[in-house]
């Protein structure tokens, strides 16, 4: 009996979290610096192509450094920080602050106005996590006894809401489900959304939005 307690303990300590997520590859000094250099060529809005010939170095030199293919030398990365306008410093940094984590106490997420917002619909942001592929914003939404109904919610990316009180009948695409606290909708939001009609209020849910980050 010892035995077979001490199996049933070694293959329970082998289950993962119950999410079909791959398991974390290694996060190298090579895979933070390319992922500094590549974000920040985005948000100058210029190509791979554009920065290698700035930095003079090939595209597919390029390719490999922002992908953590390879490790830079120092000349390298410096005609990069050059190129982007950037200290070459900020690229490691990348590397000591890799895992973000965000806690907010209860009360206290940042108000944000967004479409709806008029129509009486309060969110707040409850953290904001930008890595190098995606964005995920999770909101805590209030619909006050004021509040409208408002369908015209559109953009990129999937949502996630997560009823927590009232009750609402939300509309996803020509289908409308009704929403009580405990349940759950998950959609593509690049279809028209948004609560159709107000059943109970006032309302709370949760609502996290991911999309890509280009």
């Amino acid at each position: 009996m010892v035995e077979t307690s001490r199996t049933a303990v070694a293959a329970s300590d082998d289950l993962s979290t119950g999410s079909n997520a791959p398991g974390t590859t290694e996060y190298t000094l090579e895979r933070a610096i390319g992922g500094q250099i590549r974000n920040q060529r985005k948000r100058l809005g210029i190509t791979g192509a554009e920065l290698a010939a700035a930095a003079e170095i090939s595209a597919g030199m390029m390719s490999k450094i922002e992908n953590g293919q390879i490790s830079a030398s120092l000349s390298t990365l410096s005609a990069l920080a050059r190129a982007l306008n950037m200290p070459i410093s900020s690229f490691f940094a990348a590397y000591e602050e890799r895992r973000d984590c965000s806690y907010v106490k209860a009360g206290q997420g940042v108000s944000i106005d967004r479409r709806g917002t008029k129509a009486g619909h309060h969110y707040q942001l409850l953290g904001h996590s930008l890595g190098d592929g995606i964005v995920v914003e999770p909101f805590l939404i209030t619909l006050s006894e004021e509040a409208k109904p408002y369908t015209a919610f559109q953009h990129s990316g999937i949502e996630l809401i997560y009823m927590l009180s009232g009750k609402v009948a939300y509309r996803h695409a020509d289908q409308t489900y009704v929403l009580e606290p405990g349940d759950t909708l998950f959609f593509d939001a690049g279809a028209v959304h948004g609560p159709e009609e107000l059943i109970e209020l006032p309302m709370t849910y949760l609502s996290i939005i991911i999309y890509p980050n280009d």
